[in-house]
């Protein structure tokens, strides 16, 4: 399945985004470094318990993690999980890569600091496929909680790591996408390189 054939009712790429590569500004910056969600604050073998509960109470359409740390505690965990998006990096020094058998790997570009419609693209069709699929950046992913929270169906949980704290679960809601389109809208619009 191509980006060209996800249904109509799939997240798009707002109009103005659509040419464009979004950049973090400086203010922005500030805010993404709080918690977007719920915090699970200690140590992996708490907030992995924790989320399990979580997933096991609210039952989600999709479970969808961001970060090579985070993806894998809950493939280690033996937690389900539906997209794991990383980038064989941690605190942006390289790791050796998650090895999962996924039904499908999707790579993409994304620079530090932005969003790019190639990352864009790769997870809208990751969330449409079926089975656990690995979105491979070729960059950074950190930015790219934003755009699962945009692409994700209503009530699932993005999972992403609070760097020496614990993790953050996102719901999706339609107030969470708001706020993640609040988002993009500040971001600093460049020219596709």
């Amino acid at each position: 399945m191509s980006a060209n054939e996800i249904s109509e009712n799939s997240s798009r790429l707002p109009k103005k985004v659509k040419s464009n590569i979004r950049s973090l500004t400086i203010e922005l910056r500030e805010e993404l470094k709080k918690p977007q969600g719920l915090l699970l604050e200690g140590p992996f073998e708490e907030t992995m318990k924790t989320l399990k509960e979580l997933i096991e109470k609210e039952k989600p359409p999709a479970v969808i993690s961001v970060g090579d740390i985070v993806s894998m505690h809950i493939l280690n965990f033996g937690l389900s999980l539906d997209v794991l998006i990383v980038d064989n990096k941690t605190m942006r020094k390289a790791i050796s890569p998650i090895i999962v058998d996924s039904n499908y790997t999707l790579h993409a570009k994304n620079p530090p600091g932005t969003i790019t419609n190639e990352a864009w693209n790769a997870i809208r069709t990751a969330i449409k496929l079926k089975g656990l699929k690995k979105i491979i950046i070729d960059g950074e992913e950190d930015l790219l909680t934003i755009v699962t929270v945009l692409s994700a169906p209503k009530d699932a949980l993005v999972v992403y790591g609070q760097p020496n704290v614990g993790v953050v679960v996102v719901k999706v809601s339609e107030k969470k996408k708001k706020d993640m389109q609040n988002i993009v809208d500040l971001m600093k619009e460049t020219s596709k390189s």
